[in-house]
């Protein structure tokens, strides 16, 4: 039952090419509802078609937001954007209509729902000492370290996981306090304590999946993706940059280098999404609520169920 005062945030998650976009238009266009994106790439400009995001046609349908506002050479977190989600989730709910988060980026939906424990600064000696020390003695040497002090830490970590491994070092050398005591710290917090969560898991076959990613991607080359990634070329930016590494982009960056031939880049990314898609599969097995979990990819003949849903906690 939501707590006195909360009010009802509908969120659609799964997989990529599992029909949420169309799935969270057709529920704005009958209910009354905004369209908030929780998609990592999708969140910057100048990369529609590469990251498929709505086109015209879905955005005259209903509003959409937190689509292709964020510069590619500003990296977005977790947490900006949970501060830009709730912010139009509060203007949703002022204007009467529902906020209905889309997207399949596990860390967005985690902390809008859950909260995150707050990080401390680390100063730029230590983390520069620590990766120092990283290049010399390897992965494996720091992992080690780190399981001396922080067990809880090193047994969710992949000792391969470098930047991982690094990264719970230099908070523990900065602070005194292990990686694994800031994150259960009793002071986390969650923008979303204010709301109630009803939340519908679309979770196709794995095959249908890659089969529709694998048409997806063929799609977007004959519809301005290479046009864009030409355009993001021009800017030379950091390819460390989290938009540089959209799925597909860095191979037909390759391309555009005469590295691959087209039908190389378009083979890697095809390959690409589909571990992509994999892994967030296991993701929201793992670590994803539903209220409603469908198993297939959505389409209309699923409509009514989801429509029904939607009317039951409306009218609650």
């Amino acid at each position: 039952m939501p707590k006195s005062g909360q009010k009802t945030v509908l969120v659609v998650a799964g997989p990529t090419a599992s029909g949420k976009s169309n799935l969270a238009v057709d529920v704005a266009e009958e209910f009354g509802g905004v369209v908030i994106n929780a998609d990592s790439m999708q969140i910057y400009e100048g990369l529609e078609v590469v990251t498929a995001a709505p086109g015209p046609a879905a955005r005259r349908r209903a509003s959409h937001k937190l689509y292709g506002i964020r510069d590619p050479a500003k990296p977005c977190s977790a947490g900006a954007w949970v501060s830009m989600a709730a912010r139009e989730i509060c203007l949703a709910h002022e204007e009467g209509l529902l906020p209905i988060i889309v997207g399949g980026t596990g860390m967005y939906l985690r902390t809008l729902m859950i909260g995150i424990a707050p990080m401390p600064p680390v100063a730029s000696e230590i983390r520069d000492d620590v990766r120092s020390r990283l290049e010399r003695e390897g992965s494996t040497a720091l992992y080690a370290e780190l399981a001396e002090f922080d067990p809880g830490s090193a047994a969710r970590i992949n000792a391969s996981d470098s930047q991982r491994v690094a990264r719970a070092i230099e908070i523990y050398e900065a602070t005194g306090r292990t990686l694994t005591e800031w994150q259960g710290d009793d002071s986390e917090a969650s923008a979303g304590a204010a709301y109630n969560f009803k939340t519908v898991l679309l979770e196709p076959p794995r095959d249908l999946l890659y089969a529709t990613c694998n048409a997806r991607f063929e799609k977007m080359l004959v519809s301005g993706a290479l046009e864009e990634i030409r355009a993001l070329a021009r800017r030379n930016l950091d390819t460390a940059l989290p938009a540089m590494k959209a799925l597909g982009i860095p191979h037909l960056l390759q391309h555009l280098t005469g590295e691959m031939s087209l039908e190389e880049a378009c083979a890697a990314g095809q390959q690409s999404t589909r571990n992509y898609v994999k892994r967030q599969g296991t993701w929201f097995r793992n670590k994803f609520v539903a209220d409603l979990s469908i198993k297939l990819q959505y389409n209309d003949s699923i409509k009514a169920i989801i429509f029904s849903f939607v009317s039951k906690f409306m009218l609650t």
